[in-house]
Formats: C-alpha cells, sequence, structure tokens
C-alpha cells in the first residue's frame, strides 16, 4: 500500500474533522444511535465522497491505495466525534480481508462498491465465544452437487443488518474458507444483538444451510484473516486515542469552568494530579496507536507486536481516562444525557471488540517472546 505524504495525510484529516464537527455533533449522535441502521446515511454518503470507505481498497478497484497511517489518523477523528458508521466493517474489515484473499475477480466484482460507499460489507469472522482466533469460528461448510453450504453460528458481527455484501469464515474439510453469502437468503437468520454502546451495532447470523459461493485464497487463509483483524486493530486504536483526548479536552474544560467554594475545581490539587494522570493516559495512547500503524506500514517484523501494545494500551487509557471523567464531573456524568456517559460506554465496548485488553497483553508477551 501506498502512503499519502504527510501534508495530504494532514490535509485529509482536517476535511475530516471539519465534516464531523458539522455533521457529527452530539446531539447527532443521539439521534443517529436510536435509528434501526445505526448510521446516518447522508453522513456516510459525504464520507464516501471524500474517499473513506475506499481509504485502504487499491485504486485499480476505486480505492485510494493509502494505508494503515492515513486510516489510523482518520478514526482518531472519528473516535472524537463517536462517529457511527459501518467505516469499521465495510472500509476496513472486509476491504482488508478481500485484498489479502487476494481473489482478483471476487475483488474486481466487489471492491469498486466497496470503495464508493455503495454497498456495505462485513465479516462473520469468530462464534459466541468472540475468541478471534480459528478455533473461534463455529461455522462448518459442506460441498454440495450445487455448491457450497453453510451451518452454525457467528456472533459479534459488525453492521450485518446493514450489510449488501457479507463474508463468512468456516471450517471445511480440507481447513478454514472465506465465503460469499447473500444477506437475504434462505436459511440465514440475522437478529440484532443489545449493547452496551448504543452506537454499535452487532448482531449474530445463524446459517441453516445457506447457499454461499467460496472465494479463491492466494495463499494461507487465517493470514489473511489476522491482516484483516491487524488492520481493524490499528483502526480501533486509533479510534480510541482520539476519543481519549477529546474526553480529555472536554474533562479539563469543565474543570477551569467549573466554580465551588468560590474557585475553578481544577485548581484544586487533587483535580490537578488526575488530570496529569490523563494527558499521560492520552499522549500514551496516541503514541501507541500512531507507531502500530507506522509499523504496519512499513512491514516490519515487530508489526504484531507495536498491534498488540496499541491493542491494550489504547482500550486501558480510553476507559481509564472516562472512567476518571465521570468522577471528575461529579454527579451529572453518571447520567445518559451527559456527553461523559457516551464515551464511557464507547470506551467499555471498544475494550471488548476484537478481544479483550488481557488477550492482547497475552498476545503481546508471546511475540516478545518470539
Amino acid at each position: 500500500m501506498a502512503s499519502l505524504s504527510a501534508e495530504e495525510r494532514s490535509a485529509l484529516q482536517d476535511a475530516v474533522h471539519r465534516l464531523l464537527a458539522e455533521r457529527c455533533t452530539e446531539a447527532d449522535v443521539r439521534a443517529t444511535m436510536e435509528t434501526p441502521e445505526g448510521y446516518d446515511p447522508d453522513l456516510w454518503a459525504r464520507l464516501s465522497e471524500m474517499g473513506l470507505p475506499g481509504l485502504l481498497i487499491a485504486e485499480a478497484h476505486g480505492g485510494s491505495g493509502a494505508g494503515p497511517l492515513e486510516l489510523e489518523a482518520i478514526m482518531e477523528e472519528a473516535g472524537a466525534a463517536l462517529l457511527c458508521s459501518p467505516l469499521l466493517a465495510s472500509g476496513v474489515i472486509a476491504a482488508t480481508l478481500l485484498a489479502a484473499l487476494g481473489d482478483e475477480a471476487a475483488n474486481a466484482r466487489l471492491l469498486p462498491a466497496v470503495a464508493s460507499g455503495d454497498a456495505i460489507a462485513t465479516v462473520a469472522l469468530t462464534g459466541d465465544k468472540g475468541a478471534w482466533t480459528a478455533g473461534g469460528v463455529d461455522v462448518t461448510a459442506s460441498p454440495t452437487p450445487d455448491g457450497w453450504v453453510l451451518d452454525g453460528a457467528a456472533a459479534h458481527v459488525l453492521h450485518a443488518q446493514n450489510a449488501d455484501i457479507l463474508l463468512a469464515l468456516a471450517h471445511t474439510a480440507a481447513g478454514l474458507d472465506v465465503f460469499e453469502v447473500d444477506p437475504t437468503a434462505q436459511g440465514l437468520t440475522i437478529e440484532p444483538a443489545p449493547t452496551f454502546d448504543h452506537t454499535l451495532r452487532l448482531a449474530r447470523l445463524t446459517f441453516t444451510a445457506v447457499p454461499a459461493q467460496r472465494l479463491e485464497a492466494s495463499g494461507p487463509v487465517w493470514d489473511a484473516v489476522q491482516a484483516a483483524l491487524d488492520m481493524a486493530l490499528v483502526a480501533l486504536a486509533g479510534e480510541q486515542a482520539g476519543a481519549t483526548r477529546r474526553c480529555l479536552d472536554f474533562t479539563v474544560d469543565y474543570a477551569n469552568t467549573r466554580i465551588q467554594f468560590g474557585r475553578p475545581i481544577g485548581g484544586f490539587q487533587a483535580i490537578k494530579h488526575m488530570a496529569a494522570d490523563l494527558l499521560l493516559e492520552a499522549e500514551s495512547a496516541t503514541s501507541a496507536a500512531r507507531n502500530a500503524a507506522a509499523r504496519l506500514a512499513e512491514g516490519s517484523p515487530d508489526a504484531p507486536a507495536a498491534i498488540s501494545l496499541a491493542a491494550f494500551a489504547c482500550a486501558d487509557a480510553f476507559v481509564t481516562t472516562t472512567a476518571a471523567s465521570i468522577q471528575m464531573h461529579g454527579g451529572i456524568a453518571f447520567t445518559w444525557a451527559h456527553p461523559a456517559h457516551l464515551y464511557l460506554r464507547r470506551a467499555r465496548a471498544d475494550a471488548q471488540l476484537f478481544g479483550t485488553p488481557g488477550f492482547h497483553r497475552e498476545r503481546y508477551l508471546q511475540q516478545l517472546g518470539a
């Protein structure tokens, strides 16, 4: 993948920042998260015009051919604004998986619509346990005279209820393969899952003899899946870093304007110490997310370790900062009406999305040992 220049990346990030400042305010987020779709089609169209769904997709398929550095920068803005969109599902996981599999016919057929934002794609990667490993896949594929059929269940599938393109990972007698499934196919049940974070859309999928088309893989399928998961973790780390920074900013603003005992509460030493600790969390999260993106963009041998480090460091920083923000705001932030509560819910959900911080710590230690 080619990277934009620093100036081009900054200009793109600034353009996204301006758009989200205008179209993704707190009121917009609250309205969008209560819709069945969980995203704003008009805002999605604007993001698509800017090329965000096709950011990682090769120019030959209508994308920008950019890479992890650009993705991380954009996701910092998305996280800061609590963007509700299928970008992570479609433009990151599905797009990266398709490219990594290397099925040129499928890519030529599917990726242009994903890049333009005209189609939303998603991938069913894990079962009810949410293991995010090859052993956690609970879907099986069987050959028939007419093709393949899928049976089993998949969970934690992002924006499945909105998907025009559905890819599913399944076990075959020869190993793992990726299959394309019609989201409206007979035998497929898509059940929206309740989420702690109302801005997040997840679903559980049940397959009962669902017809499917196997995609041709140019290499080991799990390597392609891991490439998609690594890109997703970089994106998620960027989101967490950006949201951590935004949460810190509005918390400090509140501490500087909230008067108690005749002076701003930011003048009290206990609040100063908390704010200093949160600044360290925000800076560390940003550094970890950007380092993971840089290592992945370079194809560095230590990229997997850097990604695992960012996965748990950014998750922990986001959770810690949002929890402290609630405390520093006092009783008002415990209410659903305060924005700090929205960030807390996003932080808690993000920390479980592609494996817990504990899972990624263990993975990081294993990678260091290797």
